[in-house]
């Protein structure tokens, strides 16, 4: 995911719920599609932070190396100053980017 091109919100925005609940008709299966998007989102960025920090593992601890590794902290302030998960998976469904399907409705047809 490049996240540099992402365009979601870094902060809190004021949205309106008939938009959301537009494409379902129901506000809380919207937020559960939401829900179920940002913990994807999340567990993704984890992922890769963690595996871009692994490389700077070190086996023995030296108090030197890890107050001067500056790469690592650059690393660690670009992942904070990513939006949220969830402000992501939002930005996500209004743009209707998000996949999602109701099993019971295809039960049903």
């Amino acid at each position: 995911m490049n996240y540099k091109e992402i365009e979601a919100p870094g902060s809190t925005v004021t949205r309106n719920l008939v938009d959301i609940d537009s494409k379902t008709g129901n506000i809380y299966e919207a937020i559960a599609i939401v829900s179920q998007r940002s913990n994807q989102i999340s567990v993704k960025m984890k992922e890769e932070l963690n595996s871009k920090l692994a490389e700077f593992a070190t086996t023995t601890d030296n108090l030197d190396e890890v107050f001067e590794n500056r790469e690592q902290i650059e690393i660690s302030k670009f992942y904070e100053s990513l939006p949220k998960p969830n402000a992501i998976a939002l930005s996500e469904y209004m743009d209707e980017e998000t996949y999602f399907r109701n099993p019971a409705l295809d039960a049903e047809e």
